[in-house]
């Protein structure tokens, strides 16, 4: 059997001015980063602005496990197969952090005979707009330190500096530091800290804003600090605005690729769903849905993160309203929520799979409480049998939500046929009645009490004195009508990610809250989640090489 990356090499890309035509934008219109690769110039995406609107597909999936679920894959399967049926499907889904690529988790680019392309460019540099978020917020930390060393001007309480700088690597040994060692030219010594690039606000702002303009303002709005008084220091107080936008005037427009299958391709920002807010960017997903008749995107790890933030935090603030939803699971993820281990997975166990349906039915339970058509679509393995598909067919019909086999990472396109027809026949018969979960009106507390309650199965939240502090002070600040993202393991619906299935009568315990005024919500950290991962025992680095030719192995 071919690896991921073995397919993708043997893949006979098209040019990108080929993949552009498809979507009726001509060559000139592009910015092109060799053959393969190109952005969307800020000419088309003006000219698009008069076109209807196609449907929006979200793809999410149960949480997360060893067995893997195939979100993505499923994502660019389907695009795909909804090509082959005649629909002019554009995939909008988001970049990879070279954090997971070097780390456990792997690439982004989907698997088997559904991937974007080209794979190895897509999940080390791309086009760079990873490396510019990067510049843009440590410029700014330059900046607060400088000023402070300056003079301090602006009066900034050095132990209330809240602006962390950023990398686009995982490494626990910058979560905590101490800067400004040396001499007086060096600067004031205090604790500094790092989040890893996908978890920054600079990213959450590239990704929420609709233009420069709308950029330029969220940037401004980014608190860093807070004076002697107590009042917020901004990055627009230091004069940063203008230098952190041109680093970024080329990292705002979407970026074009292809699948395997020539299907075009919107891959653009790319935040965490568990510490961040995992979407991909709403100007690609508004440019996927003014260039086909059906914009397919996917929102990070498991409903109750990705699929949450998706509704409650994009779609509320870029007015979008989702006409179907795709809930991916395998009978391999059912089984491991079951209680079988990762090396008994291909055994058959029934009985697992019914324990493992609990989590399955709680992701379809949050899903219908916004009101969009459910499909539940089974990635296939060889391994699966009839009697296991038959438990997972039997809940669906029972929930009333429609159920497909998906076997687009062994067959691609034609692996998502019937998934497809399901998607169409939503689109076209079942009207979507979507709404958020919570009011913008309601408080900080009622926010995060919904979510930990109304999805995640939580009976109470626990809040630390110092989590109470940081509401009181964003309410006295007048910022209480934001969203809330919350930090959370992606590997539970709970705060503890040993708990399995659907835990319930469970605390969420919150430890800090913070606002992220330039993205336009509010973070809640919770349990021991942490916005700088690590790298695990043996990282996936040390099976990555290049030969002479510049040929890598390994990427997966």
């Amino acid at each position: 059997m071919k690896s991921d990356i073995e397919i993708a090499s043997h893949a006979k890309l098209e040019p990108i001015t080929n993949i552009a035509k498809k979507l009726g934008i001509s060559d000139t219109d592009i910015e092109q980063y060799g053959k393969y690769k190109a952005k969307l110039s800020e000419d088309v995406l003006r000219d698009i602005e008069k076109n209807d609107d196609g449907k929006l597909v979200l793809v999410t999936a149960i949480n997360p496990t060893p067995a893997g679920e195939g979100k993505t894959t499923t994502s660019v399967g389907l695009a795909q197969a909804l090509w082959k049926k005649g629909k002019k499907a554009v995939l909008a889904i988001r970049e990879p952090s070279l954090g997971p690529c070097f780390g456990i988790k792997g690439g982004a680019a989907g698997g088997g005979y559904s991937q974007v392309v080209p794979m190895e460019e897509l999940n080390l540099h791309f086009t760079g707009d990873l490396h510019a978020i990067t510049s843009a917020n440590n410029l700014l930390a330059a900046m607060l330190d400088n000023h402070i060393q300056q003079g301090n001007a602006l009066k900034i309480d050095e132990r209330q500096i809240v602006w962390k700088r950023t990398m686009d690597m995982n490494d626990r040994v910058l979560r905590n530091i101490v800067v400004g060692m040396g001499a007086k030219a060096d600067g004031f010594v205090r604790e500094d800290h790092f989040v890893i690039t996908a978890a920054s606000e600079i990213m959450a702002v590239l990704c929420l804003a609709n233009d420069m303009e709308d950029l330029k303002e969220r940037l401004s709005r980014i608190i860093v600090a807070y004076n002697y008084a107590g009042d917020p220091v901004t990055a627009k107080d230091l004069n940063a605005v203008g230098a952190m936008a041109a680093l970024m005037k080329d990292a705002i427009k979407p970026n074009l690729i292809q699948t395997l299958e020539h299907t075009p391709a919107l891959v653009h920002g790319g935040p965490f769903a568990n510490i961040a807010h995992g979407c991909n960017s709403v100007r690609a997903t508004k440019a996927a849905l003014k260039l086909g008749d059906i914009a397919v995107t996917e929102a990070g790890f498991g409903a109750d993160l990705g699929a949450e933030k998706f509704f409650d935090i994009k779609c509320r603030m870029a007015n979008l309203n989702p006409d179907c939803v795709v809930l991916v699971a395998t009978v391999r993820a059912l089984k491991y929520n079951g209680g079988v281990s990762k090396k008994d997975l291909s055994v058959e166990s029934v009985d697992a799979v019914r324990l493992g349906l609990a989590n399955l039915k709680k992701h379809i339970e949050n899903l219908k409480k916004y009101g969009v058509p459910i499909i539940v679509t089974l990635n296939k393995f060889s391994t699966d049998t009839e009697a296991e598909l038959k438990v997972v067919r039997d809940l669906c019909k029972e929930m009333k939500v429609s159920f497909t086999l998906s076997e687009v990472w062994e067959k691609g396109g034609e692996g998502g046929l019937c998934l497809a027809d399901e998607v169409i026949f939503h689109l076209e018969h079942d009207e979507s009645h979507f709404k958020s979960l919570y009011g913008k009106e309601s408080s900080i507390r009622e926010k995060i009490d919904t979510i930990a309650k109304e999805i995640y199965g939580a009976a109470r939240v626990s809040y630390s004195k110092a989590a109470e502090r940081q509401i009181n002070k964003m309410v006295d600040l007048g910022l209480g009508n934001m969203p809330v993202c919350i930090a959370k393991t992606q590997y539970s619906l709970s705060d503890d990610e040993k708990a399995l299935g659907a835990p319930k009568g469970f605390t969420l315990n919150v430890r800090e809250v913070y606002p992220s005024t330039g993205a336009g919500f509010i973070v809640a950290l919770t349990g021991s989640v942490m916005t700088m991962p690590g790298l695990p025992k043996i990282p996936s680095a040390e099976a990555i090489d290049v030969d002479k030719n510049g040929k890598i192995t390994g990427l997966f």
